[in-house]
């Protein structure tokens, strides 16, 4: 191994970006749908060493010192994320003679913006370098600051965080409800590197210490949490989750909408699956009806007529708001709405967080200068939402409702979140069929399920619809590509977790120990050299 480090420490030119070009390929496979976590313990090694061999010109700035540094981070992110993120593409292929002209843009131009952050992360670690372990411990730093950066700049992307490798099955989800996201971002990467002390004389100790210590820590909060008894729940709700699998060529077709709508109404009033009470609350995915009830009323009659008596539906909509006046326009919002057994909307909760160029156009009006309006297949851009708020369920119970990505983000979650009883993710992931996309996107929702110690009911048009249990444990789900209904009986109280200010104080904690030991060890290493 020591001859391995040693070749790739004195790597040059393009091999060095090749090499972490493949790196960050490698650590792609600890993510969902692959969890081979073991990867990430050969490619944070080889960064490791990278970095090792980057010397800065001795004449340039300190800034300029840290370019080859800054080079071999952008490469692995590169390699990550192109490898993590490549079919973002396949929603341009919808309505490809529209759209398939920028399908180079976000297959590649999304991993070139990403990269960056990883350059940065690794420029960071470069600028806090130093001998043995605190070199890891200043990589797991960068990385850190890295992850939380994504998280917010640019309206943010924490897509595939580090952190999710280090949490590939259920007992290993749970130490995340302790120190959030930030601090797990820090601690993977700092255990996927310990491999690098091996070749190290004087670190391989330690290095061997920590990696068993922290490993164990981190399977044994698990087992200690999956073990506890759960408190015995005072009330509980029967629910069933639609999964319509809609082909996204005929959702908006004006000739198969009514099959559509009906094949929805099918599935919602099928009688209860052996053994389960019959639905107090019935989901169907985001957008999931194929035409506006303003244009449409009577299908607000049908899907009363559909709802036995205190039965309620939550629907993911395109709602509309009309023009109000001059100079003002009608406006489209990516809706869930309640609908009762009468067959009225009683509650409506419009998304917040939109998906850049795909649900809206930043700088519009730039944009359609050079006549881009749109760069997504679907009917038309919409507007965000002010707030989100809980929704009343039969029983008195609270949800708070998510649509699509809005579940990845760990600190929106936890904030909208927190009054509530269960959460809700209605998502229409058909866009990226049967690819790494739903899979990423269903673990991402399940995280935030063990974060905030809340059951997740998630209906999906094509897939991983399910339901997950306040420690992550899936109760059910129903495949990609597969029409059906799950129905399910889940106890409705909020499990004992800590609550996210302290999270994210322990995860702050968490990487302010790991300068701590950067530092120490910089420091001593100073000492002996003079």
């Amino acid at each position: 191994m020591q001859r391995l480090a040693g070749r790739i420490v004195l790597l040059w030119g393009w091999r060095r970006a090749l090499v972490a070009f493949l790196a960050g390929m490698l650590a792609v496979l600890g993510q969902a749908p692959y969890d081979f976590s073991a990867a990430c313990f050969i490619s944070f090694p080889v960064l490791v060493w990278l970095l090792d061999g980057t010397t800065g010109d001795r004449a340039a700035s300190r800034l300029g010192r840290l370019k080859p540094a800054f080079a071999v981070g952008w490469w692995f992110g590169f390699g990550y994320f192109l490898g993590g993120l490549w079919w973002i593409g396949l929603a341009l292929l919808v309505e490809a003679e529209s759209f398939a002209w920028a399908l180079p843009f976000a297959v590649v131009g999304i991993p070139l913006g990403l990269a960056f952050f990883y350059g940065l992360a690794t420029a960071i670690a470069r600028s806090m370098w130093g001998g043995g372990i605190g070199r890891i411990a200043a990589l797991a730093v960068g990385f850190a600051i890295a992850e939380w950066l994504r998280g917010f700049l640019f309206t943010g992307f924490p897509w595939n965080a580090i952190g999710y490798a280090a949490m590939p099955v259920t007992m290993l989800m749970q130490s995340v409800s302790a120190i959030g996201m930030d601090g797990m971002n820090a601690l993977a990467v700092f255990v996927f590197a310990l491999p690098a002390l091996l070749v190290d004389q004087s670190g391989r100790r330690i290095g061997v210490a920590l990696f068993a210590g922290l490993l164990i820590a981190h399977a044994g909060f698990g087992y200690y949490r999956l073990t506890k008894p759960v408190p015995e729940a005072r009330d509980h709700l029967s629910v069933r989750i639609v999964q319509p699998n809609v082909d996204l060529s005929e959702k908006w077709d004006a000739q198969v909408r009514d099959r559509i709508f009906a094949s929805l109404i099918e599935l919602s009033s099928r009688p209860p699956a052996q053994g389960q009470e019959r639905p107090q609350l019935i989901i169907w995915p985001e957008t999931s009806v194929p035409f506006l009830f303003t244009d449409r009323p009577e299908a607000l009659t049908a899907i009363g007529e559909m709802l036995q008596e205190g039965q309620l539906l939550l629907a993911g909509i395109v709602r509309e708001e009309a023009a109000s006046g001059p100079g003002t326009r009608t406006r489209y919002y990516n809706s869930v709405v309640a609908i009762d057994d009468r067959g009225e909307i009683v509650d409506a909760v419009d998304k917040v967080h939109l998906v850049p160029f795909g649900e809206y156009i930043p700088f519009a009006d730039l944009f359609a200068a050079i006549g881009i309006e749109q760069l997504v297949a679907g009917p038309m851009n919409f507007d965000a939402g002010s707030q989100r708020k809980d929704i009343s369920l039969p029983g008195g119970a609270r949800a708070v409702p998510f649509i699509c990505y809005e579940v990845i983000f760990p600190e929106l979650v936890a904030h909208d979140a927190e009054a509530a009883q269960i959460m809700v993710n209605v998502t229409n992931d058909a866009w990226f069929g049967d690819t790494p996309g739903p899979y990423q996107h269903f673990r991402q929702a399940q995280i935030r399920a063990v974060e905030n110690g809340l059951p997740l009911l998630r209906a999906a048009n094509t897939g991983i619809s399910g339901i997950v249990e306040q420690r992550g444990m899936v109760v059910e789900a129903l495949a990609i590509d597969t029409l059906g209904a799950i129905d399910a009986r889940i106890p409705v109280y909020h499990a004992e977790t800590i609550n996210y200010e302290q999270r994210r104080i322990n995860g702050i904690i968490v990487v302010l120990l790991l300068v701590a030991a950067t530092l120490v060890v910089n420091v001593r290493r100073s000492l002996r050299s003079n």
